[in-house]
């Protein structure tokens, strides 16, 4: 017969194998959005993200609805503060895959790759900058690492990479307030009242589109439409999977797998759609690694500390 211990320290792993697989899929998933995204072209940024909003909607609604959960979310929308910080998050994942997008159409995938790299630096300095926290020597040197990075891309390739920033803080902020908001909100509820708060903003930008070249959903294909459609499902997936994957993760593991997403984006931006990457570029990012990795060291050095310092259960 299996001992107690034996058993929970099985469940414990089998626990830990599962967080790690949705951990897993969740970031390949996103790691493969610019193919995705290329696959909806001839639609535009403004009119994939407005359906990216209004399919994200309808796929949430129809998981609230199966899984019988509609109560959960009603508790949540009474609750006037709770709803003010899901619709700031909204506007932050709204800038952030605005920009995103446009940077995949635009042939700026790797410029976009960069951003998911620098974000675990910028949520570091979140920490210090609005909660204060102290940061760690080699913390210190990663972040200072970056900050050269960012000036050496901006100097030697000659351009600021605004697109990088603007997805790692939007991002980072973003980050930041899901946090804040916590257990209190559970991932199907946060996402169905996200994009709810998203509605008029995709209303708006497909009026815009209509004004321009006019929309392409349903002009180009059945396949191009389908695929439209299937917006709502592949931005919701990849988030469910992340949330299971952070109740059964430790962080440090959390942050070493979100890495798979901007590997896979940079290798698809350089190696397949052939991206310019002149040494500079090189050069910028080679710094960005190297900070990662003194950042995800000292992550894994106390993560194993703690675990030390902590007494054994009984």
């Amino acid at each position: 017969m299996n001992s107690p211990s034996g058993s929970s320290a099985a469940d414990a792993a089998n626990n830990h194998k599962a967080g790690l697989i949705y951990a897993i899929t969740a970031y390949v998933l996103w790691g493969l959005l610019p193919v995705f995204f290329l696959s909806l072209m001839p639609a535009g940024a403004i009119e994939i993200v407005a359906w990216r909003v209004v399919f994200s909607l309808l796929f949430c609604v129809a998981i609230l609805t199966v899984t019988r959960t509609w109560p959960k979310l009603v508790a949540i929308a009474k609750q006037p503060r709770l709803l003010l910080l899901l619709g700031l998050a909204a506007a932050l994942i709204l800038v952030n895959w605005i920009v995103y997008v446009f940077a995949t159409l635009s042939g700026h995938v790797v410029e976009g790759s960069l951003g998911y790299f620098i974000n675990p630096l910028v949520t570091v300095l979140l920490g210090v900058f609005i909660l204060r926290e102290k940061l760690r020597p080699a913390q210190w040197v990663a972040v200072g690492i970056a900050a050269v990075a960012v000036l050496v891309l901006a100097i030697g390739y000659g351009q600021f990479p605004w697109i990088s920033l603007v997805l790692a803080f939007s991002f980072g902020f973003y980050g930041f307030v899901k946090k804040w908001v916590g257990p209190r909100v559970d991932a199907v509820s946060g996402l169905t009242l996200e994009t709810a708060w998203l509605i008029p903003a995709a209303v708006v930008m497909l009026w815009i589109v209509s004004l321009g070249d006019g929309i392409v959903f349903g002009t180009a294909g059945l396949g191009n439409t389908l695929l439209l459609i299937s917006a709502g499902v592949v931005t919701a997936v990849p988030l469910l999977l992340f949330a299971a994957s952070s109740r059964r993760l430790p962080l440090v593991w959390l942050g070493l797998t979100q890495f798979l997403a901007p590997v896979l984006q940079f290798a698809f931006g350089a190696f397949v759609m052939g991206e310019p990457m002149p040494l500079e570029r090189w050069a910028g990012f080679l710094l960005v690694w190297i900070a990662l990795v003194v950042l995800m060291s000292d992550m894994v050095i106390r993560g194993r500390a703690a675990r030390r310092a902590s007494p054994l259960p009984g």
